[in-house]
């Protein structure tokens, strides 16, 4: 049994990424920071379904405890097969109001929590020679988002740390690979306004916005070995809103 550790996997993206994994006979490994009810929710979800599933406690965007969860995972497991690193926040403000804290959480977050789990997680898949690496990054880390200045530049700096990352691990087996999300209806969405989201859903070709379970299945499909010679690609599940 192949085990995956899924970054913010409390709800929203990561918590349907974990159902996916599950329903495909995978070991799921659930991260949380804050939101423990949720996870431990969700692990008895999964659990009751007859899952093999466990929670654990880290801020991903802490090095010293990426390494101690990584440590747990290494010392239950043998490692983490598989790596989503779905683990992220957003803000909307001016670039001229952005503060240096704005800036530092952002990119440590939503961008060195990636760089911290990789680097945590690939000596257990080069020993195995085999991996799969699935950074969730959007739309906005493609094209760039009015007011959202430190959140496209650390989404475009995880679409960089995929395609690097995938030249340098192929040869052990490794596939990395990143999926772009456009406006998806999550929690991220609860200070829009019904005006807001019908904008969105105007500029979405497709007139609608897309869900978790969109990414979930993408996930899954990229840590199949199906998936084997695809590596270093942005999956871009947008709606057609980003062509």
């Amino acid at each position: 049994m192949r085990t995956v550790l899924i970054t913010g996997a409390s709800r929203g993206i990561g918590a349907q990424c974990a159902r996916r994994f599950a329903e495909k006979e995978y070991r799921v490994v659930i991260n949380y920071n804050s939101s423990e009810k949720q996870a431990a929710d969700l692990a008895d979800e999964l659990k009751k379904a007859g899952s093999d599933v466990c929670t654990v406690k880290a801020d991903v965007s802490s090095s010293e405890e990426v390494n101690r969860m990584f440590a747990r995972i290494n010392d239950d497991y043998g490692g983490a097969d598989i790596l989503v690193n779905n683990a992220g926040i957003a803000q909307t403000k001016l670039f001229t109001d952005l503060t240096d804290e704005d800036w530092d959480k952002m990119l440590s977050t939503n961008l060195s929590s990636a760089f911290y789990c990789c680097r945590a997680a690939l000596p257990y898949m080069i020993r195995n020679h085999f991996g799969r690496i699935i950074n969730i990054s959007s739309m906005w880390g493609q094209v760039g988002g009015s007011c959202e200045v430190h959140y496209s530049a650390a989404k475009a700096g995880i679409i960089g740390l995929t395609k690097a990352l995938a030249m340098e691990e192929g040869l052990s087996g490794i596939t990395v690979n990143c999926i772009a999300p456009g406006v998806i209806k999550t929690d991220m969405l609860s200070s829009f306004t019904k005006e807001d989201l019908q904008a969105l859903k105007d500029e979405t070709p497709t007139g609608t916005l897309g869900t978790p379970d969109d990414i979930a299945r993408a996930a899954v499909f990229l840590a199949d070995d199906s998936s084997s010679f695809i590596t270093g690609q942005v999956l871009g599940i947008n709606g057609g809103f980003v062509v």
